[in-house]
């Protein structure tokens, strides 16, 4: 079970915990969203298995801390209607970024010279703080997925043009982590703290506008 869905032991225990409570403070239609993330994620993962493998980037299992880092914001979230904020539109961005993330990081290190934003050179494979051209596409068919899902699962809060919105925060999430890369790569922060920044980028976009 744990290599489902590329988690060790500690890593699922938590992914189990993160699913109760979205359930619980959420409902239903949260942890559907909250799935389709994770099984999208597996999908990406898997992708191209071989070549990754034989360039050192591909990552069997993943523990906690990955965990942590891709879902804190989103739970966090959950708690804004406490506040007198709709939670709904900040879960929904939180995901997006964090699933387009996956699909750029994931996808975007099959595309041969990603640029580095740092100095906008040609960089190697896997190098923080890069995009791609097929990655920055990957990027936003994720976001489009979450905001598919949101369609379908909120038809009263999301309406259809929202789908493209959520596309276009779950991207601009996804190249703020690619923006924190950069000082990834110069010691500050790490891939942890980069999702983080990401993941709330989406959040407050998904706050403000959907």
């Amino acid at each position: 079970m744990t290599n489902l869905f590329l988690l060790d032991i500690q890593g699922l225990m938590l992914a189990f915990l993160i699913g109760l409570i979205v359930y619980f403070f959420g409902g239903l239609e949260f942890l559907i969203i909250f799935f389709v993330f994770l099984i999208s994620a597996v999908f990406v993962t898997k992708y191209g298995y071989q070549k990754k493998r034989d360039i050192g980037l591909y990552e069997h299992e993943r523990s906690w801390e990955n965990v942590v880092s891709n879902g804190l914001v989103p739970v966090l979230v959950l708690f804004l209607p406490f506040f007198g904020f709709s939670s709904i539109g900040a879960f929904l961005g939180a995901v997006a970024a964090i699933t387009a993330d996956k699909f750029a990081s994931e996808l975007g290190v099959l595309h041969p010279s990603p640029i580095d934003l740092a100095n906008l050179k040609k960089a190697r494979n896997g190098k923080s703080g890069c995009v791609s051209l097929f990655g920055t596409f990957a990027s936003f068919v994720g976001a489009l997925t979450i905001g598919l899902f949101a369609h379908l699962l909120f038809p009263g809060s999301i309406g259809s043009w929202k789908i493209i919105l959520l596309g276009v925060i779950g991207f601009i999430g996804s190249f703020a982590d690619s923006i924190a890369g950069v000082f990834e790569e110069k010691g500050i922060g790490n891939k942890s703290t980069s999702n983080i920044i990401g993941s709330s980028v989406g959040a407050l976009l998904g706050l403000a506008f959907v």
